[in-house]
């Protein structure tokens, strides 16, 4: 386990009672003491992010990439003013997830906007066809001569010549496959149908000989390595044998592409917040990407390779009280994308409480009831405040227009998240 940034506020204190009650590594009742006196003026539900963790947070995905320049992942965070905030604490450029929202970013101000997905936005890719500085900061991710053809169409519709070119980079797939026998296992996402040094530096080529554009570099994301929680010996199993392959097919890879362009690649991005040591370690890679590490929603609670020190969190307010022991609280269905279960449920962080077997996070109302082993939990009264942690990072700002951001015991600052600056890229 990697801890070189200083512990945040609470990180040595643990509580909580298990069983989707509070969060056993890192939502301390002294925390949520603080989140409460903060926001004991305000009305829920609402969304608050403690910046002296935030902080920490980005400090030590710096330092587990061990010098690697590390690239925020804005579909993580999706409230501008903290991408903002972790590049000046020392991230360079920002990991976009649509080419509107690249464009976006550019026109605020942002530098260096690698688009993470292919698109097929012909209305974007036309609008960055005649943005010059976007042509200049924007980086497009393809893996297929379908997308490098949608982008030749928008330069030829918008009429805007060769100079500067669209900048491309190639998604390669960085799943895990085992032969067993005639049996090919794939394990990983299906994420590009890119996967051996032959069919990357094929396509490689097709971008060289397109005029209008210019090959950036490659993307290899291991989501089996970064994305998946260290839960059992048959994951990490898993884990430890993806890095060693791909650890040496990404050379060959980016040697076949090396020799295609005539030249080294500028970018070699790969990894996540759960890989960042294992990716970065890796000599052709230029720098890795992380965002969920910045918030730790749920989902990252079982990682081994950093400490979980949750800083976003969103607050119901009890409405009413049906029977001892029970409590309603407004709101609160803010579920997490992904296969349904209830890994992806918000994770009740007061302690001693769980959502309900039977109904779950609410669209409307969310039933709580007191943990089966909680000892000692203080009861619920309408009024009280519940606070939350999405399973994932950047969705649960989807639901709210603005964040507060606390320090200590007060807030310090309220910012618009993505949707309530009206913006919405999917």
């Amino acid at each position: 386990m990697t801890t070189d940034a200083a512990p945040g506020p609470d990180a040595g204190t643990r509580a909580g009672t298990g069983e989707h009650g509070a969060d056993e590594r890192g939502a301390t009742p002294s925390l949520l003491a603080r989140l409460t006196r903060a926001t004991a003026d305000l009305d829920g539900p609402l969304a608050v992010v403690d910046l002296d963790r935030f902080d920490a947070n980005a400090d030590e995905l710096l330092a587990r990439a061990g010098g690697v320049p590390v690239r925020v992942a804005s579909k993580s965070v999706r409230v501008r003013s903290l991408v903002a905030r972790a590049v000046d604490r020392g991230f360079r450029g920002v990991m976009a997830y649509s080419v509107r929202e690249a464009l976006w970013l550019v026109d605020a101000g942002v530098r260096d906007v690698l688009v993470g997905y292919p698109s097929v936005d012909r209305g974007a890719l036309a609008a960055l066809a005649r943005h010059e500085a976007g042509r200049r900061e924007v980086t497009l991710m393809v893996d297929d001569a379908a997308h490098l053809e949608l982008v030749r169409h928008a330069l030829a519709e918008a009429g805007a010549g060769d100079d500067p070119p669209v900048r491309v980079c190639l998604d390669v797939d960085a799943s895990l496959r085992v032969g067993l026998g005639i049996v090919t296992v794939h394990l990983g996402t299906r994420r590009s149908p890119l996967h051996d040094p032959p069919d990357v530096a094929s396509l490689a080529a097709r971008v060289v000989s397109t005029p209008g554009l210019a090959l950036r570099g490659l993307m290899f994301y291991e989501a089996q390595v970064a994305g998946m929680p260290d839960s059992s010996l048959a994951v990490r199993a898993v884990k430890r044998l993806s890095v060693l392959e791909l650890g040496e097919r990404r050379g060959e890879v980016v040697a076949a592409v090396r020799d295609v362009v005539g030249h080294d690649l500028e970018l070699v991005n790969s990894g996540g917040t759960g890989s960042l040591e294992t990716s970065s370690a890796d000599d052709v890679v230029t720098e890795v990407t992380a965002g969920s590490g910045l918030y730790v929603p749920g989902l990252f609670d079982e990682y081994r390779s950093f400490r979980p020190r949750p800083s976003a969190f969103f607050g119901l307010d009890v409405v009413r009280v049906p029977a001892p022991g029970w409590a309603t609280a407004f709101g609160g269905g803010y579920v997490a994308s992904g296969p349904a279960s209830r890994s992806r449920l918000p994770r009740v962080a007061t302690p001693g409480w769980s959502l309900t077997g039977r109904e779950g996070a609410g669209e409307v109302q969310t039933p709580l009831h007191r943990a089966r082993r909680a000892v000692g939990a203080p009861d619920l009264a309408v009024g009280d405040r519940v606070w939350f942690r999405h399973g994932k990072a950047g969705e649960a700002m989807e639901r709210f227009d603005r964040v507060h951001l606390v320090r200590g015991d007060e807030v310090v600052d309220v910012v618009p998240t993505y949707r309530g600056e009206g913006k919405s890229f999917g």
